[in-house]
Order: C-alpha cells, then sequence, then structure tokens
C-alpha cells in the first residue's frame, strides 16, 4: 500500500504543484483544484478506518505521503486533515473528506462532557446543552477549513468537533505565509463529541502535529538538497562548477548527512506509530528534523549566495517552511529538554532499554509544557 500511495502523491502533486502556486497560496488564494484533486484521491481520510469511510492506512504507510507535502510545499491542510481523521477514527467517529483543522495550543472548556456512545449511529449529532468555549491558536488554513477537531482535557477527555462558521476568526501567517489563525469558540454546539480512548494521552494532536511536522521537514531538505546540488553543478565560477571546489563539496557533504539523519528519524516515528503515537521516536525525530533545518536551510542559502534569497528562486519557498516547521508543535528545546528529562526520570537503568526497544514510559507520561 504504501509504494503505492508514494507514487500516486507524487504523480498528483508534481502536476499541480508549481512555484506560482505556491505564491498565490501565500497570497491568500485557496487552490481550489488542487482540493479537489486530492479529495479525489483519497488521501485526507486515508488514515481512517474502512469502516467509517477511510482506507485503513497505518501511520508507516503514510509517511510517504506527508513527505511529499513537504518536499512540494502544498498549501493545503493536507497532513492536518489526515490526522484529524485519524482521531475521529480512534474515537468511533465518521471520517471528513473535506479540510479539517486542528490547533497547535488551546483553551477550550466544556460546560456539559457528552460520553460517546450516545453518537455512533449520528456521529455528527451532540446533544443540545453542550457548549464551547475558548481559543484554538495557530490553526494551519483556520480560515479555509470546515471545521476543526479539538480535544479537552478533563474528568473524561472529551473530543469536540466545532464548525469553522462558528468561531471568530484572527487571521495570522507563519514565516512560511501559511495561515496560522486563532479561532475563538463561544457558546458554540460541537457537531459531535466522544470519549478520548484510553490509549490515547490528552495531548495526542500535539504528538501526531509533531509527527507530520517530521516528515514535513524530511521532504523539504530533500529538495532543498537537491536544489542545492543541481545549483552547485551548473554555476560555473573561475571556469568551473562550484562543485568543483572543495568548500562546497564540504557543505553539501553536510548538508547530505544531516537530510538523511532526519529522513530515517521521521520514518522510524512513523513506522512505529499505530494506534499509539511512538512517543520516544516522535520526540527523537522532531529533535534530528529541527537541528537538520536550521543547518541545512543555512548552508543551503550559502551555496546558492543572493540569489536563493529572491522572490522569484524556489530555494526560499522550502527553506522558509523548514524554519517555521521546526518550531511548530515544539522546538528543537522543547524536545530535547523534555527527552533528557524523561531520561533522567527513568534512571541510568533505563537508558539502554529504552534505546533498543524505542520505548520510555516517562516520556508520554510527563507533564505537557507548550511554548
Amino acid at each position: 500500500m504504501r509504494e503505492l500511495f508514494e507514487s500516486t502523491i507524487e504523480r498528483l502533486l508534481a502536476d499541480l504543484i508549481t512555484p506560482e502556486l505556491v505564491r498565490r497560496g501565500e497570497a491568500g488564494q485557496w487552490p481550489t483544484e488542487l482540493w479537489a484533486a486530492i479529495e479525489e484521491s483519497g488521501f485526507s481520510v486515508a488514515a481512517a478506518p474502512e469502516s467509517l469511510g477511510g482506507s485503513g492506512a497505518s501511520w508507516g504507510d503514510l509517511y510517504g505521503v506527508v513527505k511529499a507535502a513537504g518536499r512540494h510545499n502544498l498549501p493545503l491542510p493536507l497532513p492536518e486533515t489526515m490526522l484529524a481523521n485519524w482521531l475521529l477514527g480512534q474515537c468511533g467517529l465518521e471520517a471528513r473528506n473535506e479540510p479539517l483543522g486542528i490547533a497547535m495550543r488551546s483553551t477550550l472548556s466544556l460546560d456539559h462532557a457528552a460520553t460517546s456512545g450516545a453518537f455512533f449511529d449520528v456521529p455528527w449529532i451532540a446533544p443540545a446543552d453542550t457548549r464551547v468555549h475558548g481559543v484554538l491558536f495557530d490553526v494551519p488554513w483556520g480560515r479555509d477549513v470546515n471545521h476543526v477537531v479539538a480535544v479537552i482535557p478533563g474528568e473524561r477527555t472529551t473530543l469536540v468537533v466545532l464548525a469553522r462558521s462558528d468561531a471568530q476568526i484572527s487571521t495570522k501567517r507563519n514565516t512560511a505565509g501559511e495561515p496560522r489563525d486563532d479561532l475563538s469558540f463561544k457558546n458554540a454546539i460541537p457537531l459531535a463529541t466522544a470519549n478520548l480512548p484510553g490509549h490515547l494521552s490528552d495531548d495526542v494532536l500535539w504528538w501526531g502535529g509533531s509527527l507530520l511536522r517530521t516528515a514535513q521537514m524530511a521532504g523539504a531538505l530533500e529538495a532543498t538538497l537537491d536544489l542545492s546540488t543541481r545549483y552547485a553543478t551548473e554555476r560555473v565560477q573561475f571556469g568551473k562548477p562550484i562543485s568543483a571546489f572543495q568548500a562546497i563539496q564540504h557543505q553539501l557533504a553536510q548538508m547530505a548527512q544531516q537530510t538523511g539523519s532526519a529522513i530515517v528519524s521521521a520514518e522510524a516515528a512513523f513506522a512505529e506509530s499505530d494506534e499509539q503515537l511512538a512517543a520516544w521516536q516522535i520526540a527523537a525525530a522532531k529533535v534530528c528534523g529541527a537541528e537538520a533545518a536550521g543547518a541545512v536551510a543555512a548552508m543551503a542559502h550559502a551555496v546558492h549566495g543572493a540569489i536563493g534569497f529572491t522572490h522569484e528562486h524556489a530555494l526560499q519557498l522550502g527553506t522558509r517552511r523548514l524554519w517555521a516547521w521546526r518550531s511548530e508543535f515544539g522546538n528543537l528545546g522543547h524536545w530535547a529538554q523534555r527527552l533528557g528529562q524523561a531520561v533522567a526520570q527513568g534512571g541510568a537503568a533505563s537508558l539502554w532499554p529504552a534505546v533498543t526497544s524505542g520505548q520510555l514510559a516517562a516520556l508520554a507520561s510527563s507533564p505537557m509544557d507548550t511554548p
């Protein structure tokens, strides 16, 4: 299934995404034709169970899809929609083949927390006495999605589905020009509610969002390395390609090393994640990806010189996303500190077993400090 997914998404994005389309997206234009093609492909619901309208694909199957989204600078919330539909499926709710939002931070509260069993037959209807208040921060393409999926901690952690039309929107953008909007709700009636399954933590969307960004960064790093290698072999200085100079060769080699580390760690995080997201692998992959993003972007612009910063050149489309994505759902310092604290909490005797097994209970259960 993975090979089919990868070949299909690569053809779709390569045919439809151009630098000009990405720039129009940064200017605020929603790429209607591209989203229609994605809906038709079924990738947005692929992570949901077949019984709930999806394809039953695992995160390992979908790694190439999310990576391709990063490689092609996809100006749409496909990764976030895949995660939202996966979580709906985990809660027994129907997948939605439409743009869905998730938030990086939330202050939502629930007036009346309902149980999930009453909504499986009609999964998009919630009780009339349920009200949601608060703010969802930094929702990718919040102004454009139809609904947002959020988790509200409490005595019984509750998943809610809210209509974007019920929110007051404060529009913002990240360094890459991608919408990261705040959605404020007051007395909003959710379209559906469900109890979060016991195997998922209250911060499942934080973990899942970080997982997505590792693959997106891997794809963007791969594209950045390709652009830099091609430019270095084509750009002639003093009568020979600049790739013949040892300093450039050294930078390209370092870029390849950093990119390879990010790709392998991200793929491992996806491969080990199933119904339970792999905490150890996700944290490690986010650290590797964030480190690589900073180093590779800097060296790529050094190789390209001033031309890489120009609006017309494709390089800055990827490097600006690397700079943005490395900080979303936890930056390098956040994940490095959390990994270190979990290892210290587990004690010296737990380190090697954690490395060999890929599991560290203290990491998944440690308090979440979302900057």
